[in-house]
């Protein structure tokens, strides 16, 4: 029996017509699928506390990395601590160059789920962001469990997203650019004196090995009032006394500012043994905005008349921490 050739053909369109109208439903189901507004980087714009953060999220690639499902943990520095750091407005990071936009916003985001409120109780344990190695302290001070990354203050822990968290920090995080200590005072031009007074002691392989370390570096002033004014002056200096005062100006540890301050019992003050076999006294700085809270720290040797402050704090590098100081530290008087 043979086919009808037009109503073969006309089946054929009827099937054609079928199958577009099926696709064109599928596409609108597709268009009516609701956008998840609850990702990182809406997080952010609906915070009104974290508006400076928020901009440097835009400006980089990492908006369209934060809108992927991850996870992600994002620290965020609150507007208070953008103004610290000299970024008080939008319009001030506006105004920063793209490389270091692009830093920052590398610097502060993690892949993967980071609760700090669940991590051991231990100082500085290492985790990764997209640029390299933060540290995490959660350690109880009195009634209250305090947790710190870089040595700054972990403000809130509660901020969800559907795709991570979101941390408020209470400083913005500085990038590293050093993997080892050595280097991060070599980049600091305050320092000139005291790496060359490394250099000639024949300290700089201590300072890249493995670490870690803290070294409290005194700045050009503090070393040209100690008696070294000049590279020739330390160049004509027996290398044993430099190293002598150098010893006294490293720890063999890891130690952030915030550290002392949760570490030091019920007083203000505690010590910190250096590589000499000597001890430095550290004093804790109150805070005048809340009694029994601090700010910072003050050191003095066994020498020093006088507290020794710090110039910068909390230079971080691969293997230690850097802290500038505006006095030498003295073994005696």
């Amino acid at each position: 029996m043979q086919s009808n050739p037009i109503k073969t053909i006309f089946t054929g369109c009827m099937v054609v017509t079928i199958a577009i109208a099926t696709n064109g439903c599928d596409k609108d189901k597709n268009d009516a699928r609701p956008q998840d507004n609850s990702r990182i980087p809406q997080v952010l714009t609906d915070n009104f506390n974290l508006t400076v953060m928020n901009t440097v999220v835009l400006r980089t690639h990492m908006k369209n990395e934060l809108l992927k499902s991850g996870p992600y943990t994002l620290f965020a520095p609150s507007d208070e601590a953008f103004n610290k750091a000299g970024y008080g407005t939008v319009t001030a990071i506006l105004g920063a160059s793209q490389q270091l936009i692009d830093g920052m916003a590398n610097y502060h985001v993690m892949p993967g789920l980071y609760d700090l409120q669940k991590m051991p109780f231990l100082f500085n344990q290492e985790i990764k962001s997209f640029s390299g190695k933060l540290f995490v302290t959660r350690w109880v001070k009195g009634q209250d469990t305090i947790i710190t990354v870089n040595g700054s203050r972990l403000l809130s822990s509660g901020i969800s997203a559907s795709n991570g968290y979101v941390q408020v920090i209470d400083r913005v995080l500085e990038p590293y650019r050093h993997e080892q200590v050595g280097n991060a005072v070599a980049g600091e031009k305050s320092l000139t004196l005291f790496y060359h007074a490394l250099r000639v002691a024949g300290m700089i392989p201590l300072l890249e090995g493995a670490g870690p370390l803290t070294v409290y570096a005194p700045a050009n002033d503090a070393m040209k009032a100690y008696g070294y004014p000049t590279l020739e002056t330390i160049e004509a200096t027996d290398p044993a006394i430099l190293r002598n005062m150098l010893r006294y100006h490293i720890a063999a540890d890891r130690r952030f500012v915030n550290d002392y301050i949760l570490s030091t019992g019920s007083g203000s003050a505690t010590t910190q043994g250096m590589i000499n076999n000597n001890s430095v006294k550290v004093t804790l700085v109150p805070d005048p905005q809340q009694p029994g809270n601090f700010t910072g720290i003050t050191l003095r040797g066994t020498g020093n008349t006088a507290d020794v402050k710090l110039v910068r704090r909390d230079i971080i590098a691969g293997n230690g921490v850097l802290h500038i100081t505006d006095q030498v530290l003295r073994i005696n008087q």
